[in-house]
C-alpha cells in the first residue's frame, strides 16, 4: 500500500472537469468544496448520468463554483424516453450547464442493450449538435463502434468533447485525438497495473488533456481506498507531469487552459 502523504497544494487554479457530487457519501457537500478549494480547485464540473439526476446535477449549479452536464450514461439507456430527450434539449445549453454527458457505450457490463445504447448515443449526439455544447463520452470495450458513431458526428461537434476517462486502445485515442477531441485522465494512471492508460497519456498532446477524479470513483494513489474527491486532484497532475516529463506548472497552467476552451465556461 502506498504510503500517505499531504495533498500538494499548487500556486496554480486547478479545474475538476469530471465528477459526481451527488454520489458522494461521505462527507458534506460544503467539506467537499472547502476541501478543494484548499488545493486550488476553482471550479468543479458534475455529471449527470440519469433521468433521475438531471435535476439534481442543475440543482447543485446554484453554487458558483459547480458548474454541470445533462445527458444519460450507458448504463440506463433502457431508461432514456422521448422526455428525457426534451429534458435534456430544454435545460443542455443553461447558463451552468457546460456539456452534453455522460454518454457513451459500455459493453464491460452492459446494463443496457447493445442496440439501445448506440441509438441512445446517436441520439444525444443530435442534441449537442443542435445546441452547439461539447460531449462528454464514456466509452469501455467498444472502442469500435464508439469510434464508428463518434466519426459520423464529429464534423458537426464543432465544439468537439472529451473522451473521459480513457482506457481504450491507442487506435481509438489516435482518432479522437485527430479529430480535435480531449482525453480525460484520472486516478488510474497512478495506478500499478495501469501501464495501458499511461502508454495512451504519453501519446496525448499536453494541449488535448484535460484532469479529473470521476469522484466518487477511482482514489488516486496514496489514498486508494478512500472515497475519491476533488481536493486529490493535485496528484493526478503530479503523475501527468511525471509520466509525460513535463513541469507541474506545465501540467497545471496548460490543463486549466484546456479545461477552459473545452468548456467555455459561464
Amino acid at each position: 500500500m502506498s504510503k500517505k502523504r499531504d495533498i500538494p497544494i499548487f500556486n496554480y487554479p486547478i479545474i475538476e472537469t469530471h465528477c459526481h457530487l451527488d454520489y458522494l457519501k461521505e462527507a458534506e457537500l460544503s467539506e467537499v468544496l472547502a476541501g478543494a478549494q484548499a488545493v486550488g480547485v476553482e471550479k468543479i464540473v458534475t455529471i449527470a448520468v440519469s433521468p433521475d439526476n438531471l435535476k439534481t446535477v442543475r440543482d447543485l449549479t446554484l453554487n458558483d463554483m459547480i458548474y454541470g452536464t445533462q445527458g444519460v450514461h450507458p448504463h440506463d439507456a433502457e431508461k432514456f424516453t422521448e422526455q428525457t430527450a426534451i429534458e435534456i434539449r430544454e435545460f443542455g445549453a443553461s447558463k451552468k450547464i457546460v456539456a452534453i454527458g455522460e454518454i457513451g457505450l459500455d459493453y464491460f457490463y452492459d446494463h443496457a442493450d447493445r442496440a439501445i445504447q448506440r441509438k441512445v448515443f446517436e441520439e444525444q449526439l443530435a442534441i449537442a449538435v443542435d445546441l452547439d455544447q461539447p460531449i462528454v463520452v464514456h466509452t469501455r470495450e467498444a472502442d469500435a463502434d464508439t469510434q464508428a458513431i463518434l466519426k459520423n458526428f464529429a464534423s458537426d461537434l464543432k465544439r468537439k468533447g472529451v473522451i473521459h476517462s480513457f482506457t481504450s486502445g491507442i487506435p481509438l485515442a489516435e482518432f479522437c485525438l485527430n479529430e480535435g477531441f480531449m482525453l480525460g485522465f484520472n486516478g488510474i494512471i497512478t495506478f500499478n497495473k495501469a501501464e495501458n492508460v499511461r502508454d495512451v497519456l504519453r501519446i496525448t498532446p499536453i494541449e488535448q488533456l484535460v484532469v479529473e477524479t470521476d469522484a466518487p470513483y477511482l482514489t488516486p494513489a496514496p489514498y486508494r481506498g478512500r472515497q475519491n474527491e476533488s481536493k486529490y486532484l493535485p496528484f493526478i497532475i503530479e503523475k501527468v507531469a511525471e509520466v509525460k516529463e513535463l513541469s507541474v506548472e506545465t501540467v497545471l497552467e496548460q490543463s486549466y487552459a484546456n479545461a477552459n476552451r473545452l468548456f467555455h465556461y459561464a
